[in-house]
């Protein structure tokens, strides 16, 4: 897939599955949220607190699941970390870390909870 053609699957699938969580109660704070630590896809704010989400698209679910590799899940969870300490001033504060997936026909399925990081 050329850059460009990337970039647009990649907002489009941001695009879609921020529209989900919004229909489910949660409000955006942000979108590619940028921190020393790495980027953020979704930031959302529920009843439950902070949901940071990272979004993955590809031909299939399980395909897009087996690109998220663990430096990447930690990288998201350092960046969740700092986004929470920036907008509270503390860390412990309560979050979830989403992943949601994409399929080429543009299901979605999110998954609560998903990382593993070590």
């Amino acid at each position: 897939m050329s850059g460009q053609r990337s970039y647009l699957a990649g907002f489009s699938a941001e695009e879609s599955v921020a529209l989900e969580y919004q229909s489910t109660g949660h409000r955006i704070l942000a979108r590619r949220w940028r921190g020393k630590s790495g980027e953020i896809d979704i930031v959302a704010e529920g009843s439950a607190g902070l949901v940071f989400v990272e979004v993955k698209a590809s031909k299939t679910h399980t395909r897009a699941a087996a690109s998220l590799g663990v430096r990447q899940q930690n990288r998201l969870m350092r960046a969740a970390e700092e986004f929470a300490a920036q907008r509270h001033g503390r860390t412990n504060v309560d979050m979830r870390l989403d992943v949601a997936l994409m399929d080429q026909s543009g299901r979605i399925e999110i998954l609560e909870n998903a990382l593993m990081a070590a």
